[in-house]
This record gives structure tokens, C-alpha cells and sequence, in this order.
């Protein structure tokens, strides 16, 4: 089992920068690359960025290449995703996965075992 609690969303405007967490859990978390996913309303889950646990391997959407990244602390168990210049359509739930080790795609929200709870990010115009 694996328990991911994001937090870090809230209300910004257009432009401005938040910083997402994801706390990671469990005996077995280590064997999962942690990715960050996206819903707004009435859309599906959208990925975003994947890092793994162990040389913090990266992989972005083209989309948000150069806005977003995406980091870890081990120490800390945490998978970060920072968010710079941030558009109105940046407005949604994000989600942190955990998906197995070895999956053959990354970006796919139904290769990915565990989520957390969702964290909204509001971005005004």
C-alpha cells in the first residue's frame, strides 16, 4: 500500500507562481515513479509531469515544459511540482499518482496504482 497526500493549492493570479507537495507513504512506495495529473471540470485527468524516487529521472507533457517542475526530497518523502507563470487555464484538481516501476506508459492516468486526495489550484485572470 501506498498513501499520497497532496497539499500547496490555493487561489493565485495569472502570472503567479505556487508551489504543489506530495507526501508519499508506505512500505513499498520507493518501487513507484510519482506523477503529477490534472482534472479540470468536465475534462478527463491530464498528465502533467513523472519523476522517479531513485536519479530522479523527469518527464513532462510538451505542454508544460519551461512553466513546470518537477522535483523530490527523499529525505523527506516528498514529490514537488512547481508552477510558474500560471495561465487561467491551469485551473484544476491536481493529483499526485504513484505508478509501478517499469510501465510502459507514463502519461496514462490507468497505469498509475495509488492516488492522493486532489489539491484544487485557482488561477485568476
Amino acid at each position: 500500500q501506498v498513501q499520497l497526500v497532496e497539499s500547496g493549492g490555493g487561489l493565485v493570479q495569472a502570472g503567479g507562481s505556487l508551489r504543489l507537495s506530495c507526501a508519499a507513504s508506505g512500505r513499498t512506495f520507493r518501487s513507484y515513479a510519482m506523477g503529477w495529473f490534472r482534472q479540470a471540470p468536465g475534462k478527463e485527468r491530464e498528465f502533467v509531469a513523472r519523476i522517479t524516487w531513485i536519479g530522479g529521472s523527469t518527464y513532462y507533457a510538451d505542454s508544460e515544459k519551461g512553466r513546470f517542475t518537477i522535483s523530490r526530497d527523499n529525505a523527506k518523502n516528498t514529490v514537488y511540482l512547481q508552477m510558474n507563470s500560471l495561465k487561467p487555464e491551469d485551473t484544476a484538481v491536481y493529483y499526485c499518482g504513484a505508478q509501478p516501476l517499469g510501465s510502459a506508459n507514463v502519461s496514462l492516468s490507468t497505469a498509475y496504482t495509488y492516488w492522493g486526495q486532489g489539491t484544487q489550484v485557482t488561477v485568476s485572470s
